[in-house]
Formats: C-alpha cells, structure tokens, sequence
C-alpha cells in the first residue's frame, strides 16, 4: 500500500471541498480528466492492479476473501472495470464514425432517440442510467444510425458527470458530422441520489446542449414533439 498511500500523499487535497465538489456533483473539466501516461499499462496489466487493490478494499470491509463466492469477486471487478463499464477511457476503443455523402440529399431533422445511457459517476462510482436523444441537421455528410448509438455508449463508459456526458456527444456529432446543428437531450436516474445522500428513488436529471440551428425556439421544439412522439408500428 505504500505507493498508493504516496500518491495520496502527493495530492494537495482539501477534503472538505472535495467532498463538497462530489456531493453537488460538479464537473471539473469539459475533457475526461486523465493522466499523460494513462495508457502505458496494457488492459491485463491494469487488470492484474485493480485486482490487488480491490481485494484489499474487500479485506478493509472485513470480508473473507477465502469463500469461494467471494475469492473470484477482486478479478471480476477488475476485468469489469477495464473491459466493460470504464472501456469509454481508451480511445482504441473509439468507434469508426467513417461519414459518407448525403447523395440523396435529405435535408430535414435527423433524430435518434432513445439510445440506452449506463454511465458511472465520477464522484462515487455508481451508476446514472437512463435515455440519450440526439439530433442534426446534415451539413453534406451523413453517419451510420448504428454509430450514433455506439458513439454515445462509448463515452458514457468512463467515470462521468453527466453534463460533461452530454457535451462530449455534442462535440463528437459536431466534429464527425462537420455540422454545427446537433442536439442532445439525455435523462438518467442516479444511483449516487437514489442508494445513498438524500435516497431519492424518484428524481431524474435532464441535461440538454442545442448548437446551431436547434437554438433557435422552433426547432427545439420539433426536437422536443419527435422525442415524445410515439413509434407507429
């Protein structure tokens, strides 16, 4: 523990601010806030720590790490961590947003919604699930639908606030659509609101972003009226 416990000791913390930062759930940075050497440990070996370090975090809680239904869990999590829930980190795992020309030339609203959001919160590390919708306006050049949905996954799986969630889909439609006109609308439940703090089982959080064209009061609201509009079987 004692290069860990350097690192900690390295950090200028004000604990009380940080707790306080956490607890309001506040964002520090648009861009995931990541290490310059954050990806010179291979995906096993960043498996092999977290799983020394999650299994002494389960013997500071007082479990036996020697039950069997237990002695997998510290590799378990770790695999989870790196391949699964935290994969949005790496950008080898960026999907190909290849775009293609707009031959048929559609030039009204394109909207995706009810894309499937399952992110964890940076402040606690539990889940916020819920809905992403995003819109654009083709500038010339159209994207796979798939790959919106796929775009959107990606950076819900890192450690997130979900404001930030909400401008990084916005600057990755802009920069692969090459068009200012997107929007993204994105509800969740916060499992950090609802399991711990105030245990409100009820509450979501919406977080919008309209650039370009979805500024403007008229287009929102088209946005808005294809997001309830139920699907016709």
């Amino acid at each position: 523990m004692s290069k860990d416990k350097n690192i900690l000791d390295t950090l200028d913390l004000n604990h009380s601010e940080a707790e306080e930062i956490g607890d309001n759930h506040l964002s520090t940075s648009v861009q995931t806030p990541l290490r310059k050497d954050a990806f010179e440990l291979t995906d096993s070996e960043k498996i092999e720590v977290i799983e020394k370090h999650f299994a002494e975090i389960m013997h500071a809680l007082g479990l036996d790490l020697t039950d069997e239904s237990l002695s997998g869990t510290p590799r378990r999590v770790a695999k989870m961590y790196v391949k699964e829930i935290f994969q949005g980190l790496n950008p080898v795992n960026r999907p190909d947003t290849r775009k293609f020309g707009n031959k048929y030339e559609y030039g009204d609203m394109v909207v995706v919604k009810n894309i499937n959001v399952t992110s964890f919160c940076e402040h606690h590390f539990l889940p916020f699930i819920g809905k992403a919708h995003v819109a654009y306006f083709s500038s010339g050049k159209v994207i796979g639908l798939s790959k919106i949905n796929r775009m959107v996954d990606y950076y819900a799986r890192r450690p997130q606030v979900q404001e930030r969630l909400t401008l990084q889909i916005a600057e990755e439609l802009q920069e692969s659509l090459e068009t200012d006109d997107v929007a993204v609308f994105i509800e969740s439940k916060h499992f950090c609101v609802s399991t711990r703090g105030i245990q409100d089982r009820e509450s979501s959080t919406v977080t919008t972003e309209y650039r370009g064209r979805f500024k403007e009061k008229e287009i929102q609201q088209r946005f808005i009226d294809y997001m309830k509009a139920e699907m016709m079987v």
